[in-house]
């Protein structure tokens, strides 16, 4: 098990990223959450099987059809042991 901390540029807000990325985190059995932050990022906490985590990092590359990915940026984080993966609603 890994986990990945993925904080992606572009056009990512008003867009379904984060509902495109929870969905595609469900299909791939992988835990944690989706939020966005700051005007024109989102984040993504992601742990579970390498190849999972990094097929859910690949979709981050390019997201949902109206989303412009400017840039992706890709830390090592710890395990949190998360039971699921959800969107995270800020103010």
């Amino acid at each position: 098990m890994i986990n990945r901390r993925v904080t992606i540029t572009g056009k990512v807000q008003g867009v379904s990223f984060r509902k495109a990325t929870f969905e595609m985190a469900v299909r791939l059995g992988v835990f944690g959450y989706v939020k966005n932050v700051d005007k024109d990022k989102v984040f993504v906490d992601v742990e579970g099987h390498s190849d999972a985590v990094f097929k859910l990092i690949d979709f981050c590359h390019h997201g949902p059809e109206h989303a412009e990915v400017e840039h992706v940026s890709i830390l090592m984080g710890d395990i949190m042991n998360y039971a699921s993966f959800d969107i995270v609603y800020t103010r």
